[in-house]
């Protein structure tokens, strides 16, 4: 590198041209022109004596030194950023973080962690807001929350985009659940499916991951199911199936009323995962370390039915304090 003085705004540019794939939408998200994302590359590339873009039809597309150097620089925003926010005189960790994440995160995971977080870390703050995971790492990705709370199957599991760091909380299997006088067990998940194959199905409104781990199993049972109803909240999804209306997944560990049965799925398990994401380095800014470290350890010491902290076990208290995912 010809420049040790390059400034880490130059950085920035090339990570969002990283996760964004055009200097003009570059330019949108960062509120500038194409033509300063492109002189801004150009300079970065001379600072560092390499190419960093090159032709791609009537695009361009990062070099591999592009891309290697994109990847570090999230690194160094990250402690930047961590370093600029964390420059009170007393060493103690003070602001307000941001929180976006799905209903029972921050209901069993964020609110019961806030009293210790209070305690011992006065300064912090807690924002939330309640949102799925798409929805929330939108949110991280584009700077307007510090933490996502998200989840997935182990059926359908997800990747983070570039540049996040996501960290496992806790695990639970979750059941089929149906009507009570229609109950048929079944040594395996596939067994059970093929047994319900002419019921409509309820996925989820907001998230596509519930479809996908049935229609996984269902395809492995010779079927297509027919999603007739999408509901986010489970306390919908069960009023759907008491009436008679269809059936899907609820947590194994659900209290449930007393005309919906929840039938055991193996062979395959169905696995919901819950997990704490950042902006990589992000997790250094001192308020936020505050909160994660509250979070788990509230986490860690739970009962053993109120959370399964990274395992694969049921989750009693957890699924009775869901209404939403």
């Amino acid at each position: 590198m010809h420049n040790m003085s390059m400034e880490t705004r130059r950085l920035e540019f090339l990570v969002e041209l990283a996760r964004l794939g055009s200097m003009r939408h570059v330019a949108e998200h960062l509120g500038t022109t194409t033509s300063t994302v492109s002189q801004q590359i150009a300079r970065l590339a001379e600072e560092w004596g390499t190419v960093l873009i090159e032709p791609d039809g009537r695009k361009v597309r990062l070099t591999p030194a592009g891309r290697r150097l994109a990847e570090a620089s999230i690194d160094i925003l990250g402690s930047v950023e961590a370093a600029r926010r964390d420059l009170d005189a007393d060493g103690a960790p003070v602001g307000t973080v941001r929180v976006a994440g799905f209903m029972t995160a921050i209901q069993v995971g964020i609110l019961p962690s806030l009293p210790l977080l209070s305690q011992e870390h006065p300064g912090v703050k807690v924002a939330l807001r309640e949102h799925e995971p798409a929805e929330a790492l939108a949110l991280l990705a584009d700077d307007e929350v510090d933490l996502a709370l998200t989840y997935d199957y182990n059926l359908a599991p997800t990747t983070d985009p570039v540049g996040l760091t996501r960290t496992a909380l806790w695990s639970t299997r979750w059941s089929l659940a149906v009507r009570a006088d229609d109950v048929r067990q079944a040594p395996t998940a596939t067994a059970v499916f093929a047994h319900f194959h002419a019921h409509d199905w309820i996925g989820n409104s907001r998230n596509r991951a519930d479809e996908e781990v049935v229609n996984l199993i269902a395809s492995m049972a010779g079927f297509t199911p027919h999603f007739a109803h999408q509901a986010d909240s489970l306390d919908l999804v069960e009023e759907l199936i008491r009436g008679g209306l269809g059936i899907g997944l609820l947590p194994a560990a659900r209290h449930t009323h007393p005309d919906v049965a929840l039938v055991t799925l193996d062979e395959p398990v169905v696995e919901f995962r819950a997990y704490a994401v950042t902006r990589r380095g992000g997790e250094n800014w001192p308020p936020l370390a505050a909160l994660l470290q509250s979070l788990r350890s509230h986490v860690d010491s739970a009962r053993p039915d109120y959370v399964t902290p990274r395992q694969g076990q049921d989750s009693s208290s957890l699924s009775r304090a869901r209404r939403k995912r």
